[in-house]
């Protein structure tokens, strides 16, 4: 026993020398952390990692190539080159849970979920770590990090992803404010869409759209935008805009749908008009602004479909034509 005291004391000089172990390996060296790269020095004492990502938003369409721009450098610069790990997710929207997209080490890749085998990180130089997505898909849309890890030191920044495509409203052949949420969900999807988002519908109202029937958002709040006021929309007194009843019951209260389509090719617009329209009209203004009814991704989901072919708009209903003028 005496001779293993002995040892014991004869080790423990040592043993502050050793790294530990807490789910990654660090070094006890006073000069710094070891990140694995053979470097010991105390690189963050007055150094800033920072991370750049662009403030606008990137706008691509459906089966297309896009790439997320992210790069980071230190301040100062450093000499040495370093070993980071890169961690890309796709940010909670409207209830739905982060996303797992892309991690890296080096020349080590994993990609997760619906993203395995569409993505890749692509270092066009030193120091950059974009994302590349191809075969886009409607869900890939929304807000990307892109999370850059060195040691214990990590910075971040953001990047937003937006699809064209058509916001068009859809009822229910049986009539309006048929569809409690769930139902609104399967009635785009079986229009190839999806339903839109809140800032879809907002740049819908921007570019002209009207209606007055209330639908559904992907947020599950019911709302519907007006750029004509008028007494059965709220009212006269009100200025144009998005509406809005706020959040409603997914199951008991009942509405109809806003949809968010791929692009088409050509450009779809909303034609203003001062009055109401009944199909007919809706076909015949677009015709004479050189375009035609729009048909939405598939021949199904056309003017037809929003309304009963024989029935007239009604007074509350939409004062433009959803039109596509091909190029």
């Amino acid at each position: 026993m005496g001779l293993l005291l002995l040892v014991l004391l004869f080790l423990l000089p040592c043993i502050s020398g050793l790294p530990f172990y807490n789910g990654f390996y660090y070094s006890n060296n006073p000069n710094g952390w070891n990140l694995g790269n053979g470097h010991s020095e105390g690189v963050f004492n007055g150094v800033k990692l920072v991370v750049e990502t662009p403030e606008e938003t990137l706008f691509s369409h459906q089966g297309a190539q896009v790439t997320l721009p992210c790069r980071y450098h230190y301040e100062p610069t450093l000499l040495a080159p370093r070993t980071v790990r890169i961690k890309w997710w796709k940010l909670s929207e409207n209830g739905t849970p982060e996303q797992d997209v892309l991690v890296a080490i080096g020349q080590r890749h994993r990609s997760f979920g619906d993203y395995r085998g569409r993505v890749r990180l692509w270092q066009n130089g030193e120091h950059e770590v974009s994302l590349q997505i191809r075969d886009l898909r409607l869900e890939d849309s929304g807000r990307y990090r892109c999370e850059v890890i060195d040691g214990l030191e990590d910075q971040s920044g953001l990047v937003e992803l937006e699809l064209r495509g058509v916001v068009f409203p859809y009822q229910h052949p049986q009539g309006r404010y048929q569809l409690n949420f769930h139902e609104a969900q399967r009635a785009c999807e079986e229009q190839d869409a999806v339903v839109a988002s809140f800032e879809q519908l907002f740049r819908a109202w921007e570019e002209g759209l009207d209606w007055c029937n209330a639908g559904w958002l992907q947020d599950a709040s019911v709302q519907y935008p007006i750029t004509l006021a008028r007494q059965p929309c709220g009212g006269l007194g009100l200025a144009p805009g998005v509406r809005s009843y706020g959040p409603r019951h997914h199951r008991l209260h009942r509405y109809d749908v806003f949809c968010f389509a791929p692009a088409l090719r050509g450009q779809v617009y909303y034609l203003e008009h001062p009055e109401k329209l009944t199909l007919a009209e809706a076909k015949e203004a677009c015709q004479e602004d050189g375009a035609q009814i729009a048909k939405v991704d598939t021949p199904r989901l056309s003017q037809e479909s929003l309304l009963p072919p024989s029935r007239t708009l009604e007074v509350h209903g939409p004062t433009s034509a959803f039109c596509h003028h091909r190029m």
